[in-house]
C-alpha cells in the first residue's frame, strides 16, 4: 500500500480512502485487494489503424487473430503473452468471444494498455485482407497437417487461435494459407488455447531472433 501511494504521488495520481465495502461494489473481479484504480477505458483500433501502427514497429508484422475467445482468463492470459513477446497486434472478434473487461485487464496484468488491439466484426473476413497486404496467415489446430515448428514464422504472418472446445471456424480454416499443430506426446489431445497461444509466439520469437543473429 505505502508503494502505490508513494507512485500515484509522485505522478500526480489522485487517491481517496473509502471503506473497503465501496472497492467491492464498484469492483467486479472478485478481489481488489483492498486497491482500485479508475481509468478510461482503452479504446480499441479496427483493422486498417492495426496495420498501420505495426509499421512503426522494428522487423515484419507478427499478429494474433482470436477466433472466439470466450474465457476472460484465457484472454487476458494471451494478452500478456503477446505483449512479452512482441506481438505487433492482436485481433479479436465483436461478438460471441470476450471483450476486454476488468477482468481481462487483470488477468493481462496490465498488458492490454500496451499492446495494439483491433476488434473487427468478422474473423475470415480479417484474414482475407491481412493476406491482400502481404501477411501470411497461418491457423493453429488439434488436426493440422503442418507440425507449426516447419513454418516460417520470420515473414509477415499472423497466427489464429481458435476458440474453447470449437476450434477454428470452417470459414476461417478454408482461408488461411497452412493450418498447423503442435505435436502431443501424452494421452491429453490438445492445449489449452491460451498455452497453445504462448507455445506458437515463442517459436516465433526463437525464429526471430536467430534471424537477427546471422
Amino acid at each position: 500500500m505505502d508503494l502505490v501511494l508513494t507512485l500515484s504521488k509522485a505522478r500526480g495520481v489522485p487517491v481517496e480512502f473509502v471503506e473497503r465495502r465501496v472497492i467491492e461494489q464498484l469492483g467486479s473481479t472478485g478481489s481488489s485487494q483492498g486497491i482500485m484504480a479508475v481509468a478510461e477505458a482503452r479504446a480499441l483500433m479496427d483493422l486498417g489503424e492495426l496495420m498501420a501502427a505495426s509499421r512503426a514497429k522494428p522487423g515484419p508484422p507478427l499478429y494474433l487473430m482470436l477466433d472466439g475467445i470466450e474465457d476472460p482468463h484465457n484472454l487476458g492470459a494471451i494478452m500478456r503473452t503477446a505483449e512479452a513477446t512482441g506481438v505487433h497486434g492482436v485481433v479479436i472478434r465483436e461478438r460471441r468471444a470476450a471483450g476486454i473487461t476488468p477482468a481481462v485487464v487483470k488477468a493481462s496484468a496490465g498488458a492490454v494498455e500496451y499492446i495494439n488491439i483491433a476488434r473487427v466484426a468478422n474473423i475470415s473476413q480479417a484474414v482475407v485482407t491481412l493476406k491482400k497486404n502481404g501477411v501470411w496467415v497461418i491457423g493453429i489446430d488439434m488436426d493440422g497437417q503442418a507440425d507449426y515448428r516447419s513454418l516460417d514464422l520470420t515473414m509477415p504472418v499472423a497466427i489464429v487461435i481458435g476458440g474453447e472446445g470449437q476450434g477454428l471456424s470452417e470459414l476461417v480454416r478454408k482461408r488461411c494459407d497452412w493450418v498447423a499443430s503442435i505435436p502431443m506426446k501424452g494421452k491429453i489431445m490438445s492445449l489449452n488455447a491460451s498455452v497453445a497461444a504462448a507455445v506458437i509466439m515463442y517459436e516465433a520469437v526463437r525464429q526471430r531472433d536467430g534471424l537477427a543473429q546471422v
